[in-house]
């Protein structure tokens, strides 16, 4: 998708400063997007933190050799 957008330069040159191996604006914009959406899918997974139930006695050791 093109767009165009306006940014802040002091903040462009900040996160280029901790991105040593990302060169260009484009790139810089694509990895902050990447981090944004895992970030909050990490947050989505910590909502579910103590809603999901085991079996006591499952074993994984045992799907391992197909038992």
């Amino acid at each position: 998708m093109r767009t165009n957008i306006v940014l802040d330069d002091n903040l462009v040159d900040e996160a280029f400063k901790y991105a040593e191996s990302i060169h260009t604006k484009k790139d810089l914009i694509e990895t902050a997007l990447k981090e944004f959406v895992k970030n909050h899918k990490m947050k989505n997974l910590k909502d579910i933190k103590g809603k999901i139930s085991f079996d006591e006695n499952y074993d994984y050791k045992q799907m391992r050799i197909g038992k």
